[in-house]
């Protein structure tokens, strides 16, 4: 099972016992239960579109991208495209199946000529976390392999306590591609291999971070495991692709007017929210989140298991291209208090810094 079924798995599994307490009440008058049953109906035939349909709807850009508020620049080559914040947060929310989020991210990168629902896409999460001028100074003296030792032995002891409260293990296997520094460029990459409770298919969780001058952008593959071949074929377009403005380089830096972060490269790698308040912190936020479902989404959820598994190959529509646009600026997120589950926010950055 794919990391988008087991979203929608799990979404589904937690509307269900909503569902069916309401369905086992035999005082239910058969005058409100019809009313229900006719607004579930209407409610259903309303969220549910083709795939095609769902896929023209996407505005998806080409060539020069702004970020934000001229933050940064995406200088896409032909073999890829760009969803803005709210296309993106569409399809990562109803095509994907992920728990909405209160911010929608910067924007989202798409191979181009490839349908964003079948089984062979993927994406990559644009981000930016403003945390201050973060030092790369111990970049030659990070020892990644003791690193991983110590992220697996926090990530089991996390699953003590995870077990206890009725949730499914997180095991950190190793790095799918070992951490690597560009100093020149400024950019680090790396990846981890994940499997969530007793899944056969193990988990993809592929990084970028570029480092500006007054933070870092944060780039994120959602891809499954047998797709590593296919994402490491095009990491090096996306970091070629991807610049901040002038005002906000990393060489722009200065220490008389900017902020230096509390972190270093180390942490970024190791999750800065587990450096701060332990990984037990940020395995938890998605799945609370599945809980606020509305119930009425139950028929969607049947449909989407379902097209996901029989709809979604790559017969489908693929992904449109249109005029290139600046995207809007995200706003400011509240901080989240709750902790994250998903691969999507293993290495996410804390919510009150992201815009």
């Amino acid at each position: 099972m794919s990391i988008k079924d087991s979203i929608l798995a799990a979404a589904l599994a937690a509307v269900l016992p909503f569902t069916s307490a309401a369905y086992a009440n035999p005082e239910t008058e058969p005058e409100s239960a019809a009313v229900s049953e006719e607004v579930t109906e209407s409610d259903d035939s309303a969220q549910y579109i083709s795939p095609e349909e769902f896929v023209a709807n996407l505005e998806f850009k080409t060539g020069r991208v702004v970020l934000g508020n001229d933050l940064a620049t995406l200088n896409l080559p032909d073999s890829l495209v760009f969803l803005d914040g709210e296309n993106a947060q569409r399809l990562l929310v109803d095509g994907w199946g992920n728990p909405p989020d209160d911010v929608p991210p910067l924007g989202m990168i798409l191979p181009a000529g490839v349908s964003p629902l079948a089984e062979e896409s993927w994406g990559v999460t644009v981000e930016y976390e403003d945390s201050g001028y973060v030092s790369d100074e111990d970049a030659a003296d990070i020892d990644y392999g003791d690193m991983l030792k110590d992220m697996q032995a926090d990530m089991r002891e996390a699953n003590t306590w995870r077990e206890e409260n009725g949730y499914e293990p997180v095991q950190l296997v190793g790095w799918a591609a070992a951490p690597r520094y560009d100093a020149e460029g400024k950019k680090l990459h790396w990846a981890k291999e994940l499997k969530f409770g007793d899944s056969e298919a193990n988990t993809l969780n592929y990084n970028i971070r570029v480092l500006g001058r007054r933070g870092v952008l944060v780039l994120n593959f959602v891809a499954n495991m047998d797709q590593l071949a296919e994402i490491e074929a095009n990491v090096p377009a996306v970091l070629a692709a991807t610049e901040f403005n002038p005002g906000q380089r990393y060489a722009e830096f200065d220490p008389d007017l900017d902020t230096v972060a509390a972190y270093g490269l180390g942490a970024l790698v190791a999750g800065k929210v587990a450096a701060k308040t332990g990984l037990l912190a940020m395995l938890l936020v998605l799945l609370k989140k599945f809980w606020f479902i509305p119930v009425v989404v139950i028929g969607w959820l049947f449909k989407r298991i379902g097209l996901s598994r029989k709809d979604a190959p790559s017969e489908e529509a693929s992904a449109p291209a249109a005029p290139v646009a600046a995207p809007a600026e995200a706003k400011a997120e509240e901080p989240v208090q709750a902790p994250a589950q998903t691969v999507m926010d293993l290495n996410k950055p804390d919510d009150a810094d992201k815009r």
